[in-house]
Parts: C-alpha cells; sequence; structure tokens
C-alpha cells in the first residue's frame, strides 16, 4: 500500500477513499486549508486502487482490506490515528477499528456504507450496486469494466481507471455482501468518538435514531452530494475541525 503523507503534529489523520477512488485527488484540497492543516496525515490508498499495488490473487473482503490497511499504518508508526473515511472506505474504517482498535482514536465516515444489499441489484447505477450487475467477475471483467468506466462519467473514471479490475469487482461485491459483523454492528459495538456525515439535501436518515443510540453523532452538510470533500470543501473541513478539535 502506498500513500501521500503531509508532515505534522500528532495526532495523526488517515484519509481513507470510496470504490473506485484514490485518497489525494479526493482530499488534497481539503487537508490543505487552514481548518484541517498541520497535523500529520496520511492519504492512504487501499490495496488495489489509486497508488497502491493491484494484485490479482487476493479476494478483496474488507477484512482483508482493513487487515492490510493496518499493517501499512503499522509500518507508517501510527497508533491512535483520527481516521477520516468516505462511503466503501467508511465500511472499511468501521472493521478496521474493530478488530485493530490500538490504531482508531476517533472516527470521521463521510456518508459511508454500513449495510449489504440482498438481493444484488438488477440495474446499472454508479457505485459498488452498478458493478453488482455482472454476476460473475468473467464477465464483468469481459465487458463490464469498459461499460462501468462509461456509465460512471468522466471524473469517476479518472480515478476508477487506476484501480485493478479485479480488486474493483470483488471489492464491490463483498461490500454488497457486507461483512460479519455488519460495518454499522461493528459502529454500533465501538466506543471511540464517532461523527457521520451525510449531505442535507438527502433529507432526514433512515436510521437517525439509531444512530444516537449507538453514540453516532450525525451532522448535515448542505450544498452537496455524496462526494462531500469535493461538494462542499468548506463545510467538509469545519464539520471535521470541528470534530477532531482537541
Amino acid at each position: 500500500m502506498r500513500w501521500v503523507e503531509i508532515a505534522g503534529v500528532q495526532p495523526t489523520r488517515v484519509y481513507i477513499h470510496g470504490l473506485g477512488a484514490s485518497s489525494a485527488p479526493y482530499y488534497a484540497e481539503a487537508v490543505a486549508q487552514p481548518a484541517l492543516a498541520g497535523h500529520r496525515s496520511l492519504l492512504i490508498d487501499l490495496l488495489g486502487f489509486g497508488i497502491s499495488d493491484r494484485p490479482a490473487d487476493q479476494a478483496y473482503t474488507l477484512e482483508m482490506h482493513a487487515d492490510v490497511l493496518a499493517r501499512a499504518l503499522d509500518q507508517a508508526a501510527v497508533a491512535q490515528a483520527d481516521v477520516i473515511a468516505h462511503s466503501l472506505g467508511g465500511a472499511v474504517a468501521c472493521v478496521l477499528a474493530a478488530r485493530h482498535p490500538q490504531l482508531v482514536r476517533r472516527m470521521v465516515l463521510v456518508d459511508p456504507v454500513l449495510d449489504p444489499v440482498r438481493p444484488l441489484p438488477a440495474v446499472k447505477r454508479p457505485g459498488s450496486s452498478g458493478i453488482g450487475v455482472y454476476r460473475s467477475e468473467a464477465e464483468f471483467l469481459d465487458h463490464g469494466w469498459a461499460e462501468t468506466m462509461d456509465h460512471v462519467g468522466p471524473q469517476w473514471a479518472a480515478t476508477m481507471r487506476l484501480a485493478g479490475p479485479q480488486a474493483l469487482y470483488r471489492t464491490a461485491i463483498n461490500a454488497l455482501l457486507g461483512s460479519t459483523p455488519t460495518p454499522r454492528e461493528h459502529l454500533e459495538s465501538l466506543t471511540i468518538p464517532r461523527t457521520l456525515l451525510y449531505p442535507a439535501a438527502d433529507g432526514p436518515r433512515f436510521d437517525a435514531d439509531r444512530l444516537t443510540a449507538a453514540g453516532v453523532a450525525a451532522v448535515a452538510i448542505p450544498d452537496s452530494g455524496h462526494n462531500i470533500m469535493i461538494d462542499n470543501v468548506d463545510m467538509f473541513t469545519r464539520a471535521v475541525a470541528a470534530t477532531l478539535r482537541d
């Protein structure tokens, strides 16, 4: 695994991207803002994505991603980090914090994937659900990869094209199937401070009461879609800085 590292004070902040993304393009502008600048920051790419290696012989389950990430953080001398994780990365972060609690001090989840999707989707749309319409890896590698690149649009394709095709497919399918326990169940079992950012345009969250009961603070971010850190950099940085203020 590889990452972009920005020097600064402790605690280290670890930024994790979503499916088919790469952390530096998604987070760099926000991390450079005065509200977030000054901390040691790792903009890390999960195995199979971005600037990290893309081995074709890995399972790419959520647990595998979390365990490989844990080894990378150990190598980077990271402990008790503040983890900021987007979308699929939010699911990985929940598993990471549950399996490797010594590594995570606080979490900010950015419109995270928390629940499995069953049955698998039948209609193509952006995200892991769009990849889930391909019922076999062979089908995805034969024509699904090219179709997905066209379907997601140029902005997302700019980073998705860097992903290993096997890594992309297996990660997407495993995200749809979920883990045991699920990312949500991991999230609810944690005792560290946890904040969930979501687009205000989505309206009230269906799980608001459940998040509150678990001690997870949910914060609506205006003027944004799923990619909150890109769509509204100012409000994203303010929300993260407020959450991580010592």
